[in-house]
């Protein structure tokens, strides 16, 4: 299984961007998306969540600004991040726990798959 980040890039304060994640290989079933971001010199922080069934979860710092949202037929999942800020400078990493399967055997249970990170930059 392979987690592939992409849409990353500079933009100015206030402006938009749309960060996807596409999961690809032997895929069950995806349980917790997640997008977390670490700035230079700080540590990684959880951005924002999305279950199976039920509602989001954001940062206080996001929280109006930032929307996740999933496609389970698609493997996908994607932010969108409007209303950008100079402190949302940071390397953007998606996150799934999934469960595989290895021929006709599924995992019992779900595992922690990392995308590359993606650097997003705003300028002020």
């Amino acid at each position: 299984v392979q987690l592939q980040a992409s849409g990353g890039g500079s933009v100015q304060a206030g402006g938009s961007l749309r960060l996807a994640c596409a999961a690809s290989g032997n895929i069950f079933s995806i349980n917790v998306w997640h997008w977390y971001r670490q700035a230079p010199g700080e540590d990684r922080e959880v951005v924002a969540s999305i279950p199976a069934r039920g509602s989001a979860n954001y940062a206080d710092s996001v929280k109006g600004r930032f929307t996740i949202s999933r496609d389970n037929a698609q493997s996908t999942m994607a932010l969108q991040m409007n209303s950008l800020k100079p402190e949302d400078t940071a390397v953007y990493f998606c996150n799934a726990d999934i469960r595989d399967y290895n021929g006709t055997r599924v995992s019992s249970t779900f595992k922690d798959y990392w995308g590359q990170g993606t650097l997003v930059t705003v300028s002020s």
